[in-house]
């Protein structure tokens, strides 16, 4: 089991044909990943020079065409709004967008069109997801460092993510599912949607997850986790010790204003909520390692 992809994955890539999507797209399915077609407007009935994959000009036409039942999105941030709005309105249950930069507004407008509709968003400014036991891989993920087990891995920083990951396999913690949901102000889906995901999954048998200082996330997921919405074990990691007030560390929506969103709250809210928190991102591995074998989770 796992949670959003399997071995029914079947993905399109919109912007297929630029530099970064096609890239993506190759080490897809290189790892195994069924990518079905690309979406670029203008270049449709085309394929992809090496890869064989057909390239649509509308991501309704793809679905039509080929089955796709999810999209990820490599497409400038200019555009990347109305790609998430057309493959939401296509009907994919399932959308990743790996661009950075989109406008606060714009994501509010997506957020907004989103209500009321079963599509999931992964993203923007994310790194995306993978599934191990299913080489199912719909991010830009670097594959190698990731083993098949029943730990899932759920995480702001797409960086932060493959380091805890390289550190969990060089242990033998294989990983159900990670998932980068990213750092923006407003984002797709949430740490506590996210959570339930994998509570969900019977397969999943304990959670490393990673936040960030700025905003109210990792409270949110700490009063979730408290209150019994999630019940498996949590090794967390905070990033941000050290920042400064007022000033934006890597993401966007890394940033302590108005003296909430410190890495003191999150941590405290953590640790309230029965987590076993890491204050250095080289312990994650150990802690987890000690963490879940003490608690008798099958991690390998």
């Amino acid at each position: 089991m796992s949670i959003l992809l399997d071995v029914n994955t079947r993905l399109i890539v919109q912007g297929i044909t630029g530099r970064e999507g096609g890239n993506q797209a190759r080490l897809s399915l290189e790892y195994g990943t069924r990518v079905v077609g690309g979406v670029t407007p203008g270049r449709g009935g085309s394929t992809v020079e090496g890869l064989g994959v057909p390239v649509f000009n509308t991501v309704a036409e793809a679905i039509r065409e080929t089955g796709a039942n999810v999209s990820i999105i490599f497409v400038p941030a200019a555009f990347a709004t109305d790609a998430i709005l057309e493959a939401v309105d296509a009907g994919l249950p399932l959308v990743v967008c790996i661009t950075e930069g989109i406008p606060v507004h714009d994501m509010v407008r997506v957020r907004r069109f989103l209500r009321g509709r079963s599509a999931v968003l992964i993203g923007p400014n994310c790194p995306g997801l993978i599934t191990p036991g299913s080489r199912a891989r719909a991010g830009i993920m670097p594959p190698d460092v990731f083993l098949p087990g029943r730990v899932g891995v759920l995480s702001r920083s797409g960086t932060l993510l493959y380091d805890a990951v390289a550190q969990l396999t060089e242990r033998g913690i294989g990983q159900s599912t990670a998932l980068g949901i990213g750092g923006d102000p407003v984002p797709g889906m949430t740490f506590i949607e996210a959570l339930k995901l994998f509570q969900a999954d019977p397969e999943t048998e304990a959670l490393v997850l990673i936040g960030e200082i700025g905003g109210t996330a990792e409270q949110e997921a700490a009063a979730f986790i408290r209150s019994a919405g999630f019940t498996k074990p949590v090794v967390a990691f905070v990033a941000g010790r050290t920042a400064p007030p007022g000033r934006r560390m890597g993401h966007a929506g890394a940033i302590i204003s108005g003296g909430t969103g410190t890495w003191d709250e999150k941590v405290a809210a953590l640790h309230a909520a029965g987590a076993s928190v890491v204050e250095s991102p080289a312990d994650i591995g150990l802690t987890a390692e000690r963490a879940f074998r003490q608690l008798g989770v099958l991690t390998a």
